[in-house]
């Protein structure tokens, strides 16, 4: 059963949260940040993108960045950018995109919990990126950024978060980058407390949906405090991590599609008629056309769009991962044809989130910069949820969840 906890958020005051509230670290490069920043010492990329503060082109893996980051966190609470409270709360979030809702709990998870597999992945982590942010989290002593977690949606839980929701928000503003909508409630009341902490107590896991790095750095530092601490009695804030949950009902998976440099040494004849062999290709025109189905794809090539349909006796609907069209197109495509076995480490090919819509496809062939480029038809959270139930991991650049969290909202420090 999930294990959680209030926690005392350390948080802007109302009239800076605009200043401080960034996006997640991991979304935007050093330059995009220095940017996004410029002009603005509230912002919390100098904590979390501390490079920011140095000369352009240095390491964003020094030392000195990471020091700096502490530095910089140190300074942001002195001079009262952020404030603690006073007691230990949980929190909503809600986020709103295209006129669309989604309601999250902030909670503290369990360490324990992601180490015994309650709490539910789907990705594999790669080292390099635990280490980087178990050393953000070691020398800050914090979660400064949430992960994002899903649940199996619960009725008493939507009804105390609609009351909740009734009240006036402690936050409520729309980011000017991307025009989506951030509101925060805190919740202070005992009573709610205690219940939102009983009904996850019945749920039998929660799933991580965005954040597999900031979990696995998170829940390691704090396994890596219980072994050094002598007196540990388990109840130690370094027991838990940030995250907000949202049941799963309201969340909805976004197209994650591909983009390739050549065509393995075949023309583009040559290439459709291996196309052929595994997939049903249509023609389609100079008009963009989108996936419409699981098991079609769309293929940009030469100015032209394709459709692609897997011929049923290539992929197996009873296999969790075998199902998914990322899986199809990784086998029969970019690996049988083109040649790219590796997803994670082969630079021919390179991945584009649907946010950006199929034009940024189209805009990247058209340029001379890709060959061709390969949209696919969303992963579903049902289809999410069964493979971390059976223990599965996704293919690389498998799920692209939006809007993502805003940092800097609330922070979990681990003592």
């Amino acid at each position: 059963m999930a294990t959680i906890k209030p926690f005392r958020g350390i948080r802007p005051p109302k009239n800076l949260v605009e200043k401080v509230a960034s996006r997640p670290y991991d979304v935007l490069n050093s330059d995009e940040a220095r940017a996004e920043a410029a002009g603005n010492p509230h912002s919390l990329y100098h904590i979390i993108k501390p490079e920011i503060d140095f000369p352009v082109g240095t390491d964003e893996h020094d030392e000195r960045v990471y020091e700096k980051a502490a530095e910089n966190f140190a300074m942001f609470r002195k001079n009262g950018w952020l404030v603690q409270d006073e007691k230990e709360n949980y929190y909503v979030y809600a986020q709103t995109m295209d006129g669309r809702t989604q309601y999250g709990l902030v909670v503290c998870a369990s360490v324990e919990d992601y180490m015994s597999g309650r709490i539910k992945k789907h990705e594999l982590t790669r080292r390099d990126k635990e280490e980087d942010r178990m050393k953000h989290v070691r020398i800050n002593n914090a979660n400064i950024e949430p992960v994002f977690f899903a649940y199996p949606h619960r009725d008493d839980l939507d009804a105390i978060v609609a009351e909740v929701t009734k009240n006036k928000p402690e936050y409520q503003f729309v980011a000017e980058l991307d025009g989506f909508g951030h509101t925060f409630w805190v919740i202070e009341d005992e009573e709610t407390i205690q219940k939102i902490t009983e009904i996850f107590a019945e749920i039998p896991s929660l799933y991580i949906a965005d954040g597999h790095h900031r979990s696995a750095a998170a829940a390691l530092v704090g396994n890596e405090k219980r072994l050094q601490n002598p007196n540990h009695k388990g109840d130690e804030e370094y027991n838990y991590f940030m995250a907000v949950c949202f049941p799963d009902n309201q969340l909805n998976i976004i197209d994650y599609n591909r983009v390739v440099t050549d065509l393995n040494g075949l023309t583009n004849e040559e290439f459709l008629t291996k196309l052929k062999e595994n997939f049903i290709v249509e023609e389609k025109g100079s008009e963009i056309y989108k996936p419409n189905k699981l098991h079609n794809f769309s293929l940009y090539l030469d100015g032209k769009w394709y459709s692609l349909t897997a011929k049923e006796n290539t992929y197996d609907d009873n296999d969790p991962i075998g199902v998914l069209d990322v899986t199809i197109s990784s086998n029969l495509i970019l690996d049988e044809i083109l040649g790219i076995k590796d997803l994670r480490s082969d630079t021919r090919v390179d991945f584009v989130g649907g946010i950006r819509g199929l034009g940024e496809l189209k805009k990247r062939v058209d340029s001379g910069e890709m060959k061709a480029a390969l949209a696919l038809y969303p992963v579903s959270m049902d289809q999410l949820i069964a493979i971390a139930d059976t223990g599965n991991i996704m293919p690389p650049k498998t799920t692209w969840f939006e809007p993502k969290l805003r940092s800097g909202l609330v922070i979990h420090e681990l003592v």
